[in-house]
């Protein structure tokens, strides 16, 4: 006759990392006070929960209205690796939401995040760069990160973070100085900007023209473009392989040459012909920065002589799918076209 055994594992659909916590919203208060647990396992099995939990902004509304911030925040000094990390990961998982973000600005949650861009623990500091990447897509998250002091601070960490993080550093810098470019311009983000074109990795030369976008929207931003050799490096990637690195090039371009200064270094380097080629690409984004930068050199003499054999090529733009394409063939054509 068969022995009755009990079994010495745990059945297989027991967590033992998970708390025990009840439905939805419900769970919230009971996570909320062993946030504030002396014992390390219950915080670590909190944090756990949570992750999972603030995937529905219902759940980030209702930790936000019971204080959960503030407790996260004070477990963003936890000497525990662990619980610094899934403390990050809950904050990067809650400003995936907008009700996330506006809680982030009216907690001064950005000033805690920032005591740990120097934290030891690689996990920490990815997740911190995703709760900033997060928080910029909002205006006003952009410019809360900016007013924090941070600016100078992310530029200098391009230089020094993986590629993986220097990817969400770029994509924070861009909507950051969108708002106001600075500091980032006082930190010599322009030159470190440069740099980044050069990478092997297509993804870094794609952000870092696309930041490069936004920090020559002001005058000193498109002068120090020019005067930094920025120009002839965005001219030779125009050829890149990567169409999004194309688009982002032109636009940076579109920028720099609004002055004297950088028409003509871009023509110097013989921009005209690669953004030419540029009109026949598949991205709309890639054809209306270079329809906008071809403009921009047919405002001096030598490239409005050499584009006047070309428009035909911006006349049958005129036809194109998209209406902001459309428009900027139109300005192109009186441009290339007057006479003074």
């Amino acid at each position: 006759m068969a022995d009755a055994r009990i079994s010495m594992y745990l059945p297989p659909d027991i967590n033992p990392t998970q708390a025990a916590i009840a439905y939805g919203c419900r769970a919230l208060p009971k996570l909320n006070e062993e946030l504030q647990s002396e014992d390390l396992v219950t915080r670590q099995k909190a944090l756990m929960a949570l992750c999972g939990l603030m995937h529905d902004p219902e759940h980030v509304y209702m930790a936000i209205h019971i204080g959960c911030l503030e407790n996260l925040k004070a477990l963003l000094k936890d000497t525990n690796d662990m619980v610094r990390i899934k403390t990050t990961e809950v904050l990067y998982i809650m400003a995936t939401h907008n009700v996330g973000r506006v809680g982030f600005l009216e907690h001064d949650v950005i000033r805690a995040l920032s005591f740990l861009l120097n934290d030891p623990q690689s996990l920490c500091r990815e997740n911190l760069h995703l709760a900033f990447k997060h928080l910029a897509q909002l205006p006003t998250g952009a410019q809360g990160i900016v007013s924090s002091g941070l600016i100078p601070s992310l530029v200098w960490k391009l230089q020094r973070e993986e590629e993986g993080v220097q990817e969400l550093l770029l994509d924070t810098l861009a909507a950051c100085l969108m708002e106001d470019a600075t500091e980032a311009l006082a930190s010599r983000a322009v030159p470190f900007l440069k740099e980044k074109l050069l990478s092997a990795n297509s993804n870094i030369r794609s952000k870092a023209a696309g930041t490069l976008i936004a920090i020559s929207i002001p005058l000193e931003g498109k002068n120090q473009v020019w005067k930094h050799d920025v120009i002839p490096i965005l001219v030779h990637l125009l050829r890149d392989k990567v169409a999004e690195v194309q688009a982002n090039v032109a636009g940076a371009l579109m920028n720099a040459t609004v002055t004297t200064e950088g028409k003509y270094a871009a023509l110097n380097a013989e921009a005209i012909h690669p953004l030419l080629q540029l009109l026949c690409s598949s991205l709309s984004k890639a054809r209306l920065n270079a329809i906008k930068a071809l403009t921009m050199l047919a405002e001096a003499p030598e490239g409005r002589k050499l584009l006047q054999a070309h428009v035909p090529t911006f006349r049958a733009l005129e036809k194109d799918t998209s209406a902001a394409v459309k428009q900027a063939a139109q300005i192109a054509i009186k441009v290339i076209e007057w006479k003074p």
